[in-house]
C-alpha cells in the first residue's frame, strides 16, 4: 500500500512552483531537486489520510546528515530486539546526533549498531567480515519490504572532513559506495516515527523529542548552526511546531521537516538538493517551505 495518496491539485500547485523558480534565477532547477510534499487530512495522520506529490521522489541523493534519521530509528529497534542495551550514553549519542548533527556521535552510533570500528586498512577476509558487519542496517532496511527504500545504502559514517583507512576502502575508488536515499522512503520513515508506526509509542515519544526545533529567533541567534535558518523551517510561521533533520556538504542541501502551522493539520515535506548553487544558497529551502505551508488545509 502506498504511504500517501497522489493528490493531482497538489501536484499542478508543486510543479508551479518549481516552474516559478526556475524562471526567477534558478536554472536547471527541475534537475537538481527532489521533493515529497506530504498534507493530512486531520490532526491525526496516519497512512489512510495521507495525500500528496512529488517530484524526482524516486531519484536517489546523497543524503548527507539525513541519513541520521534512519541511523536513530534503528538504534531504537536494535533496544527493543535486546541487540544492544540502552543506557545513558546511548541517548547522550543520540541526542548529538539529531539535535546538533554530530558525526563523533553519529559514528558511535553507527560502530554500535553494525559491531564495526574504523581504523586502518585490513587484509582482504578482515575486511570482508568487516564490510559484511556494516551491512546490518541495510539488511533492516530490506526487511521492512518499503518499495520507497528499495537500493537505499546507509551503511556510511559522516565525516567533517573525509573518511580515511578501512572507511576510504569502503567508500570505493569514486565514492561509489557512499551512502544514497531518496525523498520518498526518507518522507516514509519520517511519517513512521511521527505515527508510532514503526515503534512503540514509548519509543516513538522519546525519539521524537530530539528531532524538535525551536523557531524562536533568539534561540537561533545563540547556534548558528541551528538546522532552520536555510532549511525549511525558516519559512514558517513564529507559531509552527516544528520536527526536522537537515543535511548540509559541499554537494547538497537537503530537509526533512513535519511541522504544524496555527490551526493548520500536519505536515510533512521532504526537500534534497544537489549541485554548487543550491548548496550555497540559504533562500530556496526556507521559499519552498514557505509556499508549500500556504497549502496546508
Amino acid at each position: 500500500m502506498a504511504f500517501y495518496r497522489q493528490d493531482p491539485e497538489m501536484a499542478f500547485c508543486l510543479k508551479g512552483l518549481l516552474d516559478r523558480l526556475e524562471k526567477s534565477g534558478y536554472p536547471n532547477l527541475q534537475q537538481n531537486i527532489a521533493i515529497t510534499w506530504i498534507r493530512y487530512e486531520n490532526k491525526q495522520p496516519s497512512l489512510t489520510n495521507a495525500s500528496g506529490a512529488g517530484w524526482n521522489s524516486n531519484k536517489s541523493f546523497y543524503p548527507a546528515s539525513v541519513v541520521k534519521i534512519v541511523y536513530a530509528l534503528a538504534t531504537e529497534i536494535w533496544i527493543k530486539k535486546d541487540l544492544i542495551i540502552d543506557s545513558s550514553e546511548i541517548r547522550r549519542a543520540l541526542h548529538e546526533m539529531i539535535a546538533n548533527s554530530s558525526n563523533d556521535a553519529t559514528s558511535y552510533i553507527l560502530d554500535l549498531l553494525t559491531g564495526t570500528t574504523s581504523g586502518p586498512s585490513l587484509n582482504e577476509e578482515s575486511f570482508e567480515a568487516w564490510k559484511t558487519q556494516r551491512q546490518l542496517i541495510n539488511h533492516w532496511l530490506n526487511e521492512l519490504k518499503w518499495p520507497e527504500i528499495k537500493n537505499w545504502n546507509c551503511s556510511q559514517k559522516t565525516w567533517n572532513e573525509s573518511p580515511f583507512g578501512r572507511e576510504k576502502d569502503f567508500y570505493g575508488i569514486k565514492n561509489e559506495n557512499r551512502n544514497s536515499m531518496t525523498t520518498d522512503g526518507s518522507a516514509r520513515l519520517f511519517q513512521s516515527l511521527m505515527t508510532n508506526e514503526i515503534l512503540s509509542k514509548v519509543a516513538s515519544e522519546r525519539l521524537i523529542k530530539v528531532f524538535k526545533r525551536s523557531l524562536d529567533p533568539v534561540h537561533r541567534k545563540k547556534d548558528l548552526e541551528n538546522q532552520i535558518d536555510g532549511f525549511l523551517g525558516e519559512g514558517l510561521p513564529l507559531a509552527s511546531r516544528l520536527w526536522s533533520k537537515a543535511g548540509l556538504m559541499s554537494e547538497v542541501r537537503n530537509d526533512v521537516a513535519w511541522w504544524e502551522s496555527p490551526n493548520k493539520n500536519p505536515m510533512l515535506l521532504v526537500v534534497f538538493t544537489s549541485g554548487n548553487k543550491l548548496v550555497k544558497d540559504q533562500f530556496i529551502l526556507p521559499a519552498i517551505g514557505s509556499e508549500l505551508n500556504k497549502l496546508a488545509i
